[in-house]
């Protein structure tokens, strides 16, 4: 069975390179593009020149909110990664009473115009906690009623052999008509990966002129500062001459001035922040370029972001690890295919 695969709010293609990608041995199970949507310009641009620069007419900017489902393809599979900026720990954690909050419903409604054989639907960890836990309960709560039986599990990436600790719930639905289960797939497989960044990052090199891989100019201050932050420590936990402590009440985000430890997967990787949110090097006192964080999101070095540095940045950062994905829906084909794999019951707890 090939499935075609429809997504929504499909942002640079992490999603959809591990669907592609995805492979158990059997080409008579694999997975294609069929369409995809997002609101951002240079996202779609991204998303084209890399999984299908033979159809760009398949990619479709538009801002959900106004878009036209009816005159997309049919497809066997959706996938939504639905903007978590209102569920994300990190954020105001507004959840169903924010702009972005209530946009998972756009995914309900393709759910019952298409009626797709399975889903994939991606978003933080902290949508289990949003509204008092009631975001969630009304989100598995309607995408059950769209038909289909649901297997949410929270999937910690470092634990699949991903160089970075990134925590996403990911949800897997099949439609109730077809007697397939899915499973969540064991980590073990992944337990003597090596997923350091320093691997990541270093193995093998990257060129000086790779794409995406300009340098931020860091100020003589912020140079200054990190050279008194050792591998793992950040602004608070680092012994800081006084001249350069940050003067910051209230709330201090570990993440800010954070030295990656280069023997450990890295911190998350995210895509927007001020000073001090890029990802900052174990050993040069500089922040990551793009392609280094590309990498720690497990996207091929030939894979080239279309767009400004900073827009390039928040692309990579709301991304679902290539890799990460490529593994669950391999456990969807395996699922389908009847192939047995390793597998655990599914969790949403930290």
């Amino acid at each position: 069975m090939v499935y075609r695969l429809g997504e929504l709010f499909c942002g640079p293609g992490g999603i959809a390179w591990g669907a592609t990608n995805a492979d158990i041995g059997d080409p008579e199970y694999r997975i294609v593009h069929q369409w995809a949507n997002d609101y951002d310009a240079d996202t779609c641009k991204t998303y084209r020149h890399n999984i299908c620069p033979n159809a760009p007419e398949t990619v479709y900017h538009e801002d959900i909110r106004k878009f036209d489902m009816s005159q997309l393809a049919p497809i066997d599979a959706l996938a939504f990664g639905f903007p978590c900026n209102d569920y994300s720990v990190v954020g105001e954690q507004k959840g169903m009473n924010g702009v972005y909050g209530p946009l998972y419903s756009y995914g309900v409604k393709a759910l019952k115009q298409f009626k797709p054989i399975w889903f994939l639907a991606e978003n933080v960890g902290g949508l289990k906690n949003a509204n008092d836990g009631k975001a969630f309960t009304k989100i598995i709560a309607e995408l059950k009623g769209a038909g289909y039986t649901v297997v949410p599990h929270l999937y910690k990436f470092e634990e699949y052999g991903i160089p970075q600790a990134r925590h996403r719930i990911i949800i897997v639905g099949i439609r109730n008509d077809i007697d397939v289960v899915y499973r969540v797939p064991s980590s073990a497989p992944y337990a003597n990966v090596d997923n350091s960044c320093r691997t990541a990052i270093e193995v093998p090199p990257i060129p000086e002129d790779a794409f995406n891989n300009e340098r931020t100019k860091q100020s003589p201050q912020v140079v200054e500062r990190l050279t008194h932050i050792l591998p793992g420590q950040n602004a608070f936990t680092a012994n800081l001459p006084e001249h350069l402590r940050l003067n910051i009440t209230g709330a201090k985000i570990s993440q800010i001035y954070k030295r990656l430890d280069p023997d450990k997967p890295s911190y998350t990787v995210t895509g927007s922040g001020g000073g001090g949110t890029h990802i900052y090097h174990w050993d040069e006192p500089r922040a990551l370029t793009n392609r280094e964080r590309a990498r720690l999101q497990t996207f091929p070095d030939e894979y080239e972001f279309i767009g400004s540095k900073e827009g390039v940045r928040k692309q990579i950062g709301m991304a679902v690890p290539c890799r990460g994905a490529k593994i669950i829906f391999e456990a969807i084909l395996r699922s389908f295919a009847g192939v047995p794999y390793d597998y655990i019951e599914p969790n949403i707890e930290e």
